[in-house]
């Protein structure tokens, strides 16, 4: 066996990899990755979507997903957290 089979993906390995899963199973492109934190259970990645394209495109509606990982980096879930229109700050 080789030593990298035993190596720990990094920081940008696991974000890659949820972002590929996540747009392929979800059919939904990430625009950009807002969080990404270990939890008790692995990773969470918070992803930006853009669920519904409009002209002009502030008037877009985009979506914030939580996408889980297993500890490893195995694609484990996702949810839509909040949908919102693009340029709406939060409160």
């Amino acid at each position: 066996m080789s030593g990298d089979a035993r190596r720990k993906p990094t920081t940008a390995e696991l974000i890659r990899g949820a972002r590929q899963e996540f747009e392929e199973i979800a059919g939904l492109e990430i625009e950009s990755v807002s969080a990404f934190a270990k939890t008790e259970h692995g990773w969470e990645m918070h992803a930006e979507v853009v669920e519904l394209a409009r002209i002009p495109d502030t008037t877009s509606v985009l979506a914030t997903y939580a996408v889980r990982l297993e500890p490893d980096g195995a694609f484990a879930g996702y949810e839509r957290l909040r949908r919102y229109g693009r340029g709406q700050l939060d409160r």
